[in-house]
């Protein structure tokens, strides 16, 4: 089968102690440290074999998510960019839908035709972070597309307990668009996590400010304009995905580049739309904390909460004063495992109420995808999905 497999050189920074079983297993805790001069190719590789507890799926849609672009990108020195665990050489993409093409015999909720979407949090289920209910910090956790093989290929195996059935879209969506829209569940899910699950939720008639509108913080504002928020502000500096913010929800969004231009910051913006009460939640999504954790700070409500949803290997400065007399809290999410979040996201976008059809603003097929990586660099677009 075909598929897009991304490879890089092992050659650890000279200040990073690679650990033993780092080593051994060439899987990097932190990848921006070990993998050098990446590669992308589309190969032909053999066919996955399935467990008896596995579905073996033929992908359908696959979309290109900033982690990828974070494995596909190199800084300065030739490492890549994401700063998670990496194991090389893998199989890219992880945002993926597909049809159920055969089934394990131990398989008991799956049927060979349905159509599914997967969870790229691939958890196990027995360590004491998944017995506790915290899938998504499990100790032995692997990614999909960055330390096992993804779905940019034409079949994937997946394990039964991270499939969920979304044969219930085609009452709203026929043909590619079905796996398109199914295959946004994924970043839509890690914005519900880390706004309704691990940040607790807000109360409808709060302000909720999204600093970052690529896919999961367009999703931010998505579910924010749902859950009731009497006032969504976004920043970015891209302006093309601003406008995408203001068509899912988004009351007001600002340039940065363009505030900057004019002496104005983000935290000011805030603190004069809300009349100086500031924001009651504030989602970090950019991956940009060296600037956006200071903003956030200076126009946060009291008793309100930050939630760290953007992965960068950076630094922030806070001010702790602050952070007690106003009684704020500082929340950071991972993933989109448990806490029935694929099931509410997909009722919800099966009963209409949330529509993030704008999100995706690029399609390509299979044969050009490194053309749409090349393309995806320049972070013009909401989405951009592989029809497979």
């Amino acid at each position: 089968m075909k598929a897009l497999v991304a490879d890089g050189q092992w050659l650890p920074r000279a200040d990073y102690p690679v650990s033993a079983v780092e080593r051994q297993q060439r899987r990097a805790v932190i990848g921006s440290k070990v993998w050098r001069y990446p590669t992308f190719e589309v190969c032909d590789v053999l066919e996955p074999e399935i467990d008896d507890d596995e579905l073996l799926i033929r992908v359908r849609s696959c979309g290109i998510c900033g982690s990828d672009l974070h494995l596909y990108e190199q800084d300065d020195d030739g490492y890549v960019l994401f700063s998670g665990p990496v194991k090389l050489p893998c199989i890219i993409g992880h945002e993926y839908t597909g049809v159920v093409q055969r089934i394990g015999k131990r398989v008991t909720n799956f049927r060979v035709g349905q159509c599914v979407a997967v969870e790229s949090i691939y958890w196990c289920g027995v360590c004491v972070a998944c017995k506790s209910g915290a899938f998504n910090q499990c100790k032995s956790v692997e990614l999909v597309g960055i330390t096992r093989n993804g779905a940019m290929a034409e079949f994937v195996a997946a394990k039964e307990r991270h499939c969920w059935d979304i044969d219930c879209l085609a009452l709203r969506y026929d043909g590619q668009e079905l796996f398109d829209v199914g295959a946004l569940i994924e970043p839509i899910g890690c914005a519900y996590n880390g706004m309704f699950v691990s940040g607790g939720g807000f109360k409808p008639g709060a302000t909720v400010v999204v600093y970052g509108v690529g896919p999961i913080g367009l999703a931010a504002v998505a579910l924010a304009q749902l859950a009731g928020a009497d006032m969504i502000i976004a920043f970015d500096c891209i302006d093309s995905r601003l406008e995408i913010a203001t068509t899912l929800g988004a009351d007001y969004t600002f340039n940065v580049n363009s505030l900057s231009d004019n002496n104005v910051t983000a935290a000011q913006q805030v603190m004069n739309l809300t009349q100086g009460a500031g924001a009651e939640v504030q989602v970090e999504a950019a991956g940009a904390a060296a600037y956006t954790i200071a903003q956030m700070q200076q126009c946060v409500a009291t008793n309100g909460k930050v939630i760290y949803l953007g992965r960068a290997a950076s630094t922030a400065t806070l001010t702790l004063d602050r952070l007690v007399t106003e009684a704020n809290s500082i929340i950071g999410s991972r993933g989109h495992a448990g806490g029935g979040i694929y099931h509410y996201v997909i009722r919800l976008l099966a009963s209409g109420r949330l529509n993030v059809g704008p999100i995706i603003t690029a399609r390509y097929p299979f044969k050009d995808v490194l053309s749409a990586f090349k393309k995806s660099t320049d972070r013009q677009d909401g989405k951009c999905m592989i029809a497979i």
